[in-house]
């Protein structure tokens, strides 16, 4: 069975198609510049069997984008999906886990969109086109909130009145679920360890987006994002963990303007705007090594004990740490963070091996042979992970099972 994947920006299609359940890649692309025309041409980014070629045409849409990269596919008909496996970030209370879509499914994401107003519109759009253009392929729904959905209601629950948690939905959803359950499942797999025995916390650290996952048998307890992607550790261009009271001061600095404030925290602080150089955390650290300025060193700082403070909490949380996982651009290529974050981290059972860290090819364990708890670096897959759930859906509709 061929499983397309697709994850959707707000101007970019990206895609994969694997064959299942052999999990091989066999295709994927990306569509770039998706809507508005912008100073360079429109493209699709398309490679087949690892060659790769680039197509120049007109999406106004991503319903357009997919229109355009279907049409690519048809020239290598062994490639055309039997279903299609979405990435939506949001699911809010209305989706637990991954689901099959129809029009009344659809409908209701539309109907929560607010919750990830930059992430899921796009998505939603794109559902709709799939299912006008193709009503026969069976499409999944997989979200970055389902494997929060077993946090405890102590964890998830914030300290305001009912009429917010309860009337307007403001609790903690918690994201990067995807990933953080493909690396502990990796990780069970690793240690020939069921997945339901797993105590672990997962690092998905990225260049852009980041966040720590306390995993308790096999269950997400606890993530560092709450309501929005905004909580939580110091990202490329994202505050991170803030007092409300300085969202009020700036409400008041910007005269109410809630999109001011909301780019000021989204898309001009965190490493950008402490270094004032870069939102690239692995600039900073350079620049660190060549003797940079003390603003230079206290970003650095801060964004790994960001890191450290919520792993040591973490740690407590699952109890009896069976590994602890690093993942995503970050923490799968920067032995140096790895290896700071690990430091002095004996009283959790945590010593990372120093050669093991410097040269190890993922997946790896870079603990030390007598660290009781192993340290794994894991390349993150939220495509094959994706095609895994849409696959299983699947299956299960052909045998009449409901999704």
């Amino acid at each position: 069975m061929n499983i397309m994947v697709m994850n959707c920006g707000s101007s970019s299609l990206k895609y994969k198609i694997l064959s299942m359940p052999d999990e091989m890649e066999m295709a994927g692309g990306e569509a770039q510049r998706v809507g508005p025309k912008t100073t360079e041409p429109a493209r699709i980014i398309h490679r087949v069997w690892g060659k790769e070629t680039t197509h120049f045409t007109d999406m106004a849409d991503h319903g357009e984008a997919f229109r355009e990269v279907m049409n690519l596919l048809k020239e290598t008909p062994e490639l055309e999906p039997d279903a299609l496996g979405h990435r939506v970030v949001h699911g809010g209370n209305r989706f637990k886990k991954e689901t099959l879509v129809d029009k009344a499914k659809i409908e209701t994401l539309e109907e929560i969109s607010d919750l990830a107003p930059l992430h899921n519109p796009p998505a939603v759009s794109l559902l709709k086109a799939c299912n006008r253009m193709y009503p026969q392929l069976p499409q999944s729904a997989v979200f970055d909130t389902s494997f929060h959905s077993t946090m405890p209601e102590y964890a998830y629950t914030y300290a305001l009145p009912g009429s917010l948690r309860e009337g307007q939905g403001i609790r903690k959803y918690g994201f990067h679920g995807t990933s953080h359950q493909f690396v502990v499942e990796e990780a069970a797999r690793l240690m020939n360890r069921p997945m339901e025995e797993m105590n672990a916390v997962s690092c998905h650290l990225g260049s852009g987006g980041a966040s720590l996952c306390a995993v308790k048998d096999g269950r997400s307890v606890d993530n560092t994002m709450g309501y929005s992607p905004l909580q939580g550790l110091m990202m490329s261009t994202r505050s991170g963990d803030l007092d409300p009271a300085v969202v009020l001061r700036l409400m008041a600095l910007h005269n109410g303007d809630a999109k001011a404030v909301e780019k000021k925290l989204n898309k001009q602080s965190g490493v950008l705007g402490m270094s004032g150089v870069s939102s690239d955390i692995r600039d900073v650290f350079s620049l660190r090594e060549k003797k940079g300025t003390d603003q230079i060193k206290n970003t650095a700082s801060l964004y790994l004990w960001r890191i450290r403070k919520y792993l040591g909490a973490y740690l407590t949380a699952v109890g009896n740490a069976d590994a602890v996982i690093f993942t995503d651009t970050i923490g799968e290529t920067m032995p140096l963070v790895r290896q700071i974050v690990c430091s002095d981290m004996d009283v959790f059972g945590i010593r990372l091996d120093a050669k093991k860290n410097e040269t190890a090819e993922l997946p790896a364990d870079l603990a030390a042979d007598d660290s009781p708890v192993r340290v794994f670096a894991i390349r993150t897959n939220e495509e094959l992970a994706i095609a895994r759930r849409t696959y299983n859906l699947v299956i299960n509709l052909r045998k009449g099972v409901k999704a």
